[in-house]
């Protein structure tokens, strides 16, 4: 025990919140298979979904790692380190073509150092003595620019002209007669040049061939043994959402055909836009499902009400790894060697701990805060409910909340949701529309992870082409409500008001699911009219 808490708890406490935070090494031991590993090391090109604190990052960087064991070469690359301020910040000052460029020359950049210094540290790696040319070849395909601007042209005359003189003379006396001789020579030069001189003035553009960059880099993948290349893009969403499709295009068209290489890209779904239509009616973009695949959510994996068992394997191996592999030996905790030996040691019982992976609602991160502040609320005690519940509710109020703070109508619109569906019908989910999910509202309550999508596409056998997403509401949201007459009772209420029922999973019965229904046509009808 050190300072009034526990080495368990200051343990719990310490754990990195994010993945940056790790060393490459670390990452790997502690990264826990929810079931994405295998998905991810297939060699297609793929698109990993997921929000804020669900794993993406750990992820790719496992998948780094793994690369790297396997003989094969792993480029990680955080978007938000990429770019300058030209590019992000002066908007339309800068075309967007320019600014996805821009990145992309980035980007190459560090794909050509990254493999130079593989090359470097590694001696089976270099095929044969072509792999410096090849790699000079790509630095010059990436290199040209071109001035659009205007052009002045002037002229200048200049002459220079040169005179040399000389006099000569003799004279002579003789007896019989004088004689006297003069002579004189001279030398004249002259010399003139014509001066050209031509300015540009007008702005630098990257001027990119995508035929070379992309046969530099076959050519230079060619002449590194035969490993696999990698390219692990992170942070998707840092990319300007209207540069988004152009730098999506460019890749299509230099690195996605090169077959050595293998590219996984990490997006909130919300933040994303791979593809767009121009308004010449084509299509620029990663066409996802035949470009690359994008079937890896991690939003869908972890959730409690998908599977308890599942999720509370999951989070106990999560801590476990973080108390054990991803400290030194001298900080691990005594009495912890096995993932059971965590829950007993660190909390009152399994009710506790299962409380603490409820109110985590699938997100790692939010699992890690949540027991990071419930440690510091037991101090040398060990964690219990009230603590648990306590620290879910405050990182709701610190981090959540405060996401959408500055957007009213997201915040109206969950106060809305809490009034009608926990108060009045006493249920923690409901149904929404797929026609209507696309709301702006939805979508920012979503990434906000306030709102959790628990099931998707479910559908009334007497009602066809209609959809619904099963939604949950935060735990931190109600968490206060519960030992109230609030209290919600189930998950969706598809009983009446005079006989209530719930259930887990949605009915295949249309008056039920109509029950569970929400209909933000309600909630948006009432400001229409007060405008």
């Amino acid at each position: 025990m050190t300072n009034g808490i526990s080495t368990i708890n200051k343990a719990l406490n310490l754990i990195p919140k994010r993945a940056e935070s790790r060393q490459v090494e670390r990452l790997r031991d502690t990264f826990v298979d929810s079931g994405v590993a295998a998905a991810l090391q297939a060699v297609d090109h793929q698109i990993l979904y997921g929000r804020r604190g669900t794993g993406k990052t750990h992820a790719l960087r496992y998948i780094e790692t793994v690369a790297g064991t396997n003989g094969d070469l792993g480029v990680y690359i955080d978007l938000r380190q990429v770019g300058s301020p030209d590019g992000l910040f002066l908007g339309d000052e800068t075309p967007p073509t320019e600014r996805a460029a821009r990145l992309l020359v980035d980007l190459i950049v560090l794909v050509h150092d990254a493999i130079l210094g593989a090359a470097l540290e590694r001696d089976d790696l270099l095929l044969d003595e072509s792999f410096v040319q090849r790699l000079d070849a790509l630095a010059v395909a990436i290199s040209s620019v071109r001035i659009e601007g205007e052009v002045e042209v002037s002229s200048e005359a200049e002459t220079n002209a040169t005179a040399k003189e000389s006099v000569s003379g003799s004279a002579g006396l003789s007896m019989k007669s004088v004689s006297l001789e003069i002579g004189s020579s001279g030398e004249r030069a002259s010399e003139g040049r014509d001066l050209q001189k031509e300015s540009r003035k007008g702005v630098e553009r990257r001027n990119l061939n995508f035929t070379q960059v992309a046969q530099a880099l076959r050519a230079l993948a060619d002449s590194i043994s035969r490993a696999r290349i990698w390219l692990l893009l992170d942070e998707w969403g840092a990319i300007p959402l209207d540069t988004q499709p152009y730098l999506a295009e460019f890749l299509v068209r230099t690195i996605l055909p090169v077959q050595r290489f293998t590219v996984k890209i990490a997006a909130i779904e919300q933040q994303a836009r791979f593809r767009e239509r121009r308004s010449n009616g084509q299509f620029i973009g990663i066409e996802l499902g035949a470009d690359m695949a994008a079937n890896v959510d991690l939003d869908e994996f972890m959730v409690f009400e998908l599977n308890e068992e599942r999720a509370r394997s999951f989070f106990r191996a999560l801590f476990f790894k973080h108390v054990t592999s991803g400290v030194d030996e001298s900080e691990r905790v005594a009495n912890v060697t096995r993932q059971e030996d965590l829950v007993r040691v660190a909390f009152t019982d399994k009710r506790a701990f299962d409380e603490l992976v409820r109110a985590a609602e699938g997100v790692p991160r939010d699992a890690l805060n949540i027991a990071a502040k419930a440690a510091l609320n037991a101090g040398a005690g060990l964690i219990s409910v009230p603590h648990v519940r306590q620290a879910a509710r405050a990182w709701f109020q610190t981090d959540k909340e405060r996401a959408f703070s500055d957007n009213t109508e997201a915040q109206r619109l969950l106060n809305w949701i809490i009034d009608n569906v926990i108060r009045t019908k006493r249920a923690r989910g409901f149904l929404v529309n797929q026609r209507e999910t696309g709301s702006l509202l939805i979508k920012a309550l979503f990434d906000a992870r306030v709102l959790h999508v628990v099931r998707r596409g479910y559908s009334a056998q007497d009602e066809p082409g209609e959809r619904y997403d099963v939604y949950v509401i935060d735990y931190g949201a109600y968490v206060d409500l519960i030992h109230t007459k609030y209290e919600p009772l189930g998950m969706l209420s598809i009983g009446v008001e005079d006989d209530p029922s719930y259930a887990d999973v949605p009915t295949q019965d249309l008056r039920a699911i109509r029950r569970a229904v929400l209909r933000l046509d309600d909630f948006v009808a009432p400001a229409v009219g007060a405008s």
